[in-house]
């Protein structure tokens, strides 16, 4: 035996007694997982975690017949939801509170979640919470591979669990999250029911509710104007559809006065009053926007200022002008996502959570597509080939990154500024009323 092959069966060996002296049987117990491969068999899958005795037990199952049975480390609830993945290896005090995951299970394909707890609810000089992307949870339920229930961050205050359990957010550990991905890839964006108890819920009990039946984004919006950055030298209608705090600072942060108005505001009759307009994210199905989507196509025909989309504002922004929306099979959910911009041919690695595309195989008179996924080659933004009218479907305020985008924030408010230093009206109608009088003035 070499001295190399000794000393290697040696520190081996020593490396072996270590971790037996310090990992206890129950501690490797705690560390097993509910696991599936793909030699399953035909049977209803109920992969078990063999859950630490004396702790509570969760149970993720799926209305294909699937069933996750783990360890309860949020509240002692059930819940509905559209059962979703992220590939996001950071950032989950900002997914969770993202209104875009409204009425979805959200599990984290990053195996280890929870080990830098949860930050305190510090507020920036815009009242904007500035480590969450709203004022609560929007997510029906969380799954993980590995909850940590020790955290350590300079900046944390409260556990994962403590946090879900004090907004009655259900949360399941010990699930193979490759197996659940690799069915959900498979099948697609499945109903899930999470509940926490000893047993599965009954599936004949179990009130499957579709939330992309419902019009959520009117349920993430806001129901009254708020105005951000008073002081700002140039005025933003931002449509809430479900907005994301960072879309506000952001815009905040170039300079503009903000106006939060409803998902239903009524634009037209008030485009005087805007140097520009920005449709922010949401969740749910864009068909359900009637009224957001009619108010864009007026727009669209007498707006000569910059208009600007981000996810859900991309779809409707391509409802408006003509283009159909469809159902992804699994959708687009992470901060790896390469995004081609079409007009430079530059790539860039963006932040994303959707679940719908727009269908941009015959673009409307007028209009181009912008970003292509490279992945997928699905849609990820369209602009107007005359018109400062731009969207795209990625983020590109990232609140847990990338930033390779954020640069579109600047161009946009720049254009808003440069439109409105060069005089233009805000509407075509403007324009011809101005036109008419000079022609009554001159006969």
């Amino acid at each position: 035996m070499s001295f190399l092959t000794s000393m290697s069966v040696s520190n081996n060996a020593a490396c072996s007694a270590i971790k037996r002296r310090m990992i206890s049987p129950m501690a490797l117990l705690a560390r097993s997982f509910a696991s599936v491969n793909d030699n399953s068999s035909t049977k209803p899958l109920h992969a078990y975690y063999p859950v630490v005795p004396g702790s509570l037990t969760a149970h993720l199952q799926l209305r294909t017949g699937e069933t996750f049975t783990g360890g309860s480390f949020g509240a002692t609830s059930s819940s509905i939801g559209e059962t979703v993945f992220t590939t996001s290896l950071v950032g989950y005090p900002e997914s969770m509170t993202d209104p875009s995951y409204r009425g979805q299970l959200l599990v984290f394909t990053q195996p280890l979640i929870g080990n830098y707890g949860v930050p305190k609810r510090a507020r920036d000089q815009y009242g904007l919470l500035k480590h969450f992307e709203s004022e609560k949870i929007q997510c029906s339920g969380i799954v993980v591979s590995d909850y940590a229930t020790k955290y350590s961050h300079w900046n944390a205050v409260e556990s994962l669990s403590e946090w879900c359990e004090r907004e009655g957010v259900p949360a399941i550990t010990g699930v193979d999250t490759r197996a659940l991905v690799h069915i959900l890839r498979g099948q697609g964006s499945t109903l899930g029911s999470l509940s926490a108890g000893s047993q599965p819920l009954e599936e004949s009990k179990i009130q499957w509710v579709d939330p992309n039946a419902k019009n959520l984004v009117a349920q993430a919006s806001t129901d009254s104007v708020r105005v951000f950055n008073p002081d700002g030298d140039v005025h933003i209608a931002l449509i809430d559809c479900g907005v994301k705090y960072n879309i506000i600072r952001s815009l905040c942060e170039q300079g503009a006065r903000v106006s939060l108005v409803p998902w239903n505001h009524n634009l037209v009759d008030n485009l005087a009053s805007y140097d520009g307009i920005f449709i922010s994210n949401g969740p749910g199905s864009p068909t359900h926007c009637t009224e957001t989507i009619a108010q864009l196509r007026q727009a669209f025909e007498v707006y000569q200022r910059p208009i600007f989309g981000i996810c859900m504002g991309n779809q409707l922004m391509g409802l408006a002008a003509g283009l159909n929306a469809y159902k992804l099979r699994f959708g687009n959910r992470g901060h790896n996502q390469p995004a081609v911009d079409l007009t430079t041919g530059k790539c860039v690695i963006t932040s994303q959570n959707h679940g719908y595309a727009l269908d941009d195989a015959q673009m409307p008179a007028g209009w181009d597509r912008y970003y292509v996924n490279a992945n997928d080659g699905s849609n990820e933004g369209i602009r107007h080939l005359e018109k400062p009218f731009r969207s795209v479907q990625f983020h590109p305020e990232a609140k847990g990154g990338p930033l390779d985008t954020g640069y579109l924030f600047a161009e946009f408010v720049d254009s808003v500024r440069a439109s409105k230093a060069a005089g233009l009206p805000a509407s075509q109608s403007v324009i011809d009323e101005s036109t008419a009088s000079a022609q009554a003035a001159t006969a």
